[in-house]
């Protein structure tokens, strides 16, 4: 079927978000999707996405402090508040999905009824707005499977599948035969997979797709099998191994790579 190819705007580290759309249409992206979590920001992109015919497809909640969430104590507000001004953000500015993570790191705190609780709140403001909420795979398998399992029977909540992360932490578990009817939204990127040499190594490296060693043509029969119908969205920077690129063979580089994950259908 026909998707829309999509990208981050944060791609390009020397760019503002809103300063890279033009660059992103240019390359042949029809879609993107943000970090802000900013509503003047939020909705400036909007318009601008709209002169430019792409589509904003949702917005990436703040992680850094998740963890607080699960913790007792007030640090959690630092992180609930951005999630809230995502939430904020996405729905002055007409973006459908916000995604969120559970938790980070390999060691997080144990999951709770605290924590339950505040998600709860979460994902209450949310509905409110009008929002909907997508959990991304990350690390622990079981902190994720509790929130999915939590919110089942509630159909502004879903999920946000992430290749690389699946790639790299959790390779045994196949995610969109779990939660592919339940998928939003997606990032797509490439790593060498788990370190074996260190286990607790982190190779997220949001490389272009086929410069690690996912197979995107398993990826893209267990899409069509999910019933996923949204964009084919990546998730990369151009920092590190790409840096001596211009910002326009990065671009036009991605595209090439996301169109050729598109084809496999």
């Amino acid at each position: 079927m026909k998707r829309k190819l999509g990208i981050n705007a944060s791609c390009i580290p020397d760019l503002t978000e809103s300063d890279a759309l033009e660059k992103i249409k240019t390359a042949g992206f029809e879609s993107v999707f943000a970090d802000t979590f900013d509503v003047k920001t939020a909705c400036i992109m909007r318009e601008k996405c709209e002169k430019l015919g792409l589509s904003f497809d949702f917005l990436h909640a703040p992680y850094t402090h998740i963890n607080d969430i699960w913790c007792s104590g007030l640090d959690y507000l630092e992180v609930r508040n951005g999630i809230k001004s995502s939430i904020d953000s996405a729905a002055a500015a007409g973006v459908p999905i916000v995604v969120v993570h559970v938790s980070q790191g390999w060691f997080p705190p144990q999951i709770c009824d605290l924590g339950f609780a505040r998600f709860d709140g979460i994902v209450e403001y949310a509905i409110s707005k009008g929002i909907k909420v997508a959990f991304e795979n990350l690390r622990k398998f079981g902190n994720h499977a509790a929130i999915m399992e939590r919110y089942e029977k509630i159909s502004e909540v879903g999920f946000c599948y992430d290749c690389g992360h699946e790639n790299c932490y959790t390779e045994t578990v196949d995610f969109l035969s779990i939660y592919g009817k339940r998928t939003f939204c997606m990032h797509i990127s490439d790593n060498p997979g788990r370190d074996r040499k260190d286990m607790l190594k982190d190779t997220d490296y949001h490389l272009l797709p086929f410069d690690g060693n996912i197979d995107y043509a398993d990826m893209m029969t267990r899409i069509e099998k999910s019933g996923y119908t949204g964009s084919l969205t990546l998730e990369v920077m151009k920092e590190n191994v790409y840096k001596e690129m211009s910002d326009d063979d990065f671009l036009g580089t991605a595209y090439e790579r996301i169109l050729k994950i598109s084809n496999y259908e």
